[in-house]
């Protein structure tokens, strides 16, 4: 007798069109030496930014981001209960006897980074009023680099950005190879400087044989003799160029 042979199962349909979610690229606010430092991340897309975005905050720097200072004040747990009118609101934020000026860096690392979203202007902590990135002024360096982050993967020509508030609004730039040689030096202008604060966008670009660590310092030329100073230094790896 023959064997009865099962017909294949047909594959089951898709909807037509449909792909899966890209990923969600989110700027997160850590600290260094006293004040706010950005880095970024990029994870699987999700309804729930804002509590993505302080997941990631309480979770802390990578250790090539420690290596650098950064550090987070803010503990696990801390959640958006609900966002209206462009007012974040949070449930309790542990702080026990933390004095005044770490609260402060800590509430100024959730601002920041939960402002990112264009349906939050302003964060209300619990017992307090809605205060936003203008309440806390004075807790950025002289220079911010937004892009890239610490540990990325470069190609030339770069585009470096931030912010600074600097000498005659001139911020500069050089890379440096994994030997420490400087392959490429450049410098631009922020839209506003000397005593307010602007945007710049800095591109430089560099000849490398072989992909290699290297070292992006952002910073600003002393005008009383000429060396840098406010340096802001992010450890990348430098793809090949052609």
């Amino acid at each position: 007798m023959a064997a009865t042979r099962t017909a294949p199962r047909p594959p089951t349909p898709t909807a037509a069109g449909t792909r899966r979610p890209e990923p969600v690229t989110i700027e997160l606010w850590y600290v260094r030496s006293g004040l706010l430092a950005p880095t970024r991340r990029t994870r699987p897309a999700t309804v729930t930014t804002s509590r993505l975005a302080l997941t990631e905050l309480a979770a802390g720097p990578t250790p090539a981001e420690a290596a650098t200072g950064m550090v987070t004040l803010l503990p696990a747990g801390v959640e958006v209960t609900r966002i209206a009118d462009g007012v974040a609101a949070l449930g309790p934020v542990p702080s026990g006897d933390d004095p005044a000026e770490r609260r402060r860096l800590r509430e100024a690392q959730v601002v920041w980074t939960l402002t990112q979203f264009p349906t939050v202007r302003k964060v209300r902590f619990p017992g307090g009023a809605p205060v936003g990135r203008a309440d806390y002024p004075n807790l950025l360096p002289p220079i911010v680099v937004t892009a890239p982050s610490v540990g990325d993967r470069v190609t030339a020509p770069l585009t470096v950005t931030g912010t600074a508030d600097v000498f005659e609004a001139t911020v500069s730039i050089r890379v440096l190879d994994a030997s420490g040689r400087e392959v490429a030096a450049g410098f631009g202008a922020a839209s506003c400087g000397s005593g307010c604060r602007g945007a710049y966008r800095l591109v430089v670009g560099w000849r490398t044989a072989r992909e290699q660590h290297g070292t992006i310092e952002v910073y600003e030329v002393s005008a009383r003799d000429g060396s840098r100073s406010n340096t802001v230094t992010l450890p990348v790896i430098l793809a090949p160029s052609g």
